[in-house]
């Protein structure tokens, strides 16, 4: 019997089963693909991803392997409209890190190998039976072999057309939106050519025409084409096609050439309601899909699978109550409905059609991003560090649900085996001492010196405040760890 089965193999699934086998729990992970990922699909790492990869252990192979865009530009024909930057974001990777997709697996798969887990793949999930005390789950293998697999959990981390969100009957609510969009991978040069650091966007009004650097020197273009009749399918893009289009929107000046990837592609915008339902859980596209406009899919989903493996890896080892496994769906479904809602926010403003609803977006596009607040704003919403957990029922105290800075949280990566621990920061250390070796399965067992010698605060395993309260509320502390923990 298998502690976990996770079914795909993208990076929500990688980060997983990954996250999993850090923390000593035995993880298989299937996927029906024959091989990775070849292409470059989702391109953008962001900041918090990276905090949450510097407890993972594998930051250092992404910084390696991307390139760092420092900033973006939004422009209208000849006008500059504004030019966020990412060195205001509050974190050790101020930036957006570039790396296909391609490679996020590669470097993903190459963290799991060194736990002793490898991907199995053209093994595919063909049906499953949840029951009280596990999921009985039929597998069948690249021969046509079937397997049956008893495992505690079931984890769905296998796409928009999720074989696990199918077999759980899920509607997987929302809408596709209604144009066809063109996407290219290939050589930009000339001296109108976007600076390699930056992302740059042209508002024009047949439609936006986005340019996102590539590691390799090489540029991801993502513009509107249009709505087509469903009976008179549009044809593959061609390398003309995009010239044309950078001649139009983006004033040419440059030339693209030496295209690796050409494709169109309509947007979808879709949820489920509950991310659990018993022993099955759903991450990542599994559970939601959204707009690429601020690349936060695929981080979205890699903060699910990490969020998940905590409370999956202290429920199983015994350490935690098995409620806690309750907070995972309310706490990523609503980030979940952020990021939709954002998401959904920029593909409406940049692709309005009327021409007088155009000039009034670009009227206060200037507007607004020549005021440094905004700037920031947009820069921190993208970067997913203000990401919160404010209503969860694992916060507590003012403050709580917060992201707890990187800064105040320094101390290597549990090594593999290690449990997830909760994090007490406390200014009397006997007395702190002495709480967590009551509770040595939650807490561990040194207190930190916490940066307000007035406040108590207990840190969750993923960086999020669980519980803020005053220096002398040991009491209060007790109880929010009781309340976790597996017997009183």
């Amino acid at each position: 019997m298998t502690d976990g089965l996770i079914v795909g193999a993208g990076p929500v699934g990688l980060t997983l089963a990954a996250e999993l086998a850090r923390y000593g729990i035995g993880v298989r992970l299937i996927d029906r693909a024959p091989h990775a990922t070849e292409t470059s699909k989702a391109l953008v790492v962001w900041s918090r991803t990276l905090e949450l990869m510097d407890r993972m252990g594998c930051t250092g192979a992404f910084l390696a392997a991307g390139l760092r865009a420092r900033g973006a530009s939004i422009r209208s024909g000849e006008t500059l409209l504004g030019s966020p930057r990412f060195e205001g974001i509050a974190s050790a990777y101020d930036f957006a890190l570039m790396i296909p997709q391609r490679d996020t697996e590669r470097l993903l798969a190459a963290h799991l190998r060194s736990f002793g887990v490898a991907v199995e793949r053209q093994v595919e999930l063909v049906g499953f039976d949840p029951r009280e005390d596990g999921v009985e789950a039929r597998l069948r293998h690249a021969d046509g072999r079937e397997e049956r697999v008893r495992t505690p959990w079931l984890i769905g981390c296998d796409g928009a057309h999720s074989a696990v969100r199918h077999g759980l009957g899920l509607a997987f609510a929302g809408a596709a939106q209604g144009d066809d969009w063109l996407l290219a991978d290939m050589r930009l040069d000339g001296p109108g050519a976007p600076p390699p650091d930056e992302i740059a966007t042209y508002l024009h009004r047949d439609g936006p025409f986005v340019v996102f650097p590539i590691p390799g020197g090489r540029a991801r273009i993502v513009a509107t084409l249009g709505k087509t009749d469903a009976t008179h399918p549009r044809p593959d893009p061609t390398l003309a096609d995009v010239q044309a289009l950078i001649d139009r929107r983006a004033g040419g000046g440059f030339r693209a050439s030496d295209p690796v990837w050409l494709t169109q592609f309509r947007i979808n915008e879709r949820k489920v309601a509950e991310y659990r339902h018993g022993r099955v859980f759903l991450a990542g596209d599994a559970a939601h899909i959204h707009s690429p406009a601020g690349g936060q899919g695929m981080n979205t989903g890699m903060q699910d699978a990490v969020n998940l493996a905590w409370k999956l890896a202290m429920v199983e080892r015994g350490e935690a109550a098995p409620t806690l496994l309750d907070s995972y769906s309310p706490e990523r479904s609503a980030v979940g409905d952020l990021v939709l809602r954002n998401a959904g926010r920029l593909t409406d403003m940049a692709t309005l059609s009327h021409p007088a609803a155009q000039a009034a977006r670009n009227l206060a596009l200037r507007f607004l991003l020549g005021l440094h607040a905004v700037r920031d704003r947009m820069a921190t919403t993208m970067s997913e560090i203000a990401i919160a957990y404010a209503g969860s029922p694992l916060s507590a105290g003012p403050g709580s649900g917060a992201r707890w800075k990187p800064d105040d949280d320094a101390g290597p990566p549990p090594g593999a085996g290690d449990a997830p621990r909760f994090v007490l920061y406390a200014a009397d250390p006997e007395r702190g001492a002495a709480l967590a070796a009551r509770y040595p399965g939650l807490l561990e067992p040194a207190p930190r010196v916490p940066p307000d010698a007035s406040r108590l605060f207990i840190v969750r395993p993923d960086g999020y405040l669980g519980l803020s309260a005053g220096g002398a509320a040991w009491d209060e502390a007790e109880r929010y760890l009781r309340a976790l923990a597996t017997a009183a």
